[in-house]
């Protein structure tokens, strides 16, 4: 499916777990005492893997081709103080914009830039998440 702009997905929730926020530093291999402890906050990248929370299907789908998907780019923007642990966030994708380009080696590119939005449980927008998608042109010959 090629999801258009302004496609969104289901909601889904995601439970901002103190040992989850713990394991992604460690991962980081940051010490930072600010993501440890009853009030862990997230580490900026965190929010990433609110994928992992989402029920089959809840995640918009842009229609990509995986074998030749990349993930161009990610910026993260928080509205205020990050998350902690213990804050419950609603979590919805959207497509804000998709566009193609010509490929260097023939062939068209084409881009989704997908915001994937955190909110607290009273609606307030907590986060935004940006990820440009870009699907490769195919092989010469390849179908």
């Amino acid at each position: 499916m090629n999801a258009p702009v302004g496609a969104r997905g289901a909601e889904y929730e995601m439970v901002v777990e103190r040992g989850k926020i713990a394991e992604f530093a460690t991962a980081m291999q940051s010490e930072d005492p600010a993501y440890r402890g009853p009030g862990a906050i997230v580490p900026p990248t965190f929010l990433t893997s609110s994928a992992l929370w989402a029920p089959e299907g809840a995640r918009v789908d842009v229609g990509f081709d995986r074998k030749r998907l990349l993930h161009g780019e990610q910026e993260y923007v928080f509205h205020g103080p990050p998350p902690r642990a213990g804050d419950v966030l609603t979590v919805v994708d959207r497509v804000e914009d998709r566009y193609e380009k010509p490929g260097k080696r023939g062939g068209k590119m084409r881009f989704a830039v997908v915001v994937t939005e955190y909110r607290a449980p009273d609606g307030t927008l907590v986060a935004e998440g940006r990820s440009t998608l870009i699907e490769t042109a195919p092989k010469a010959g390849a179908q």
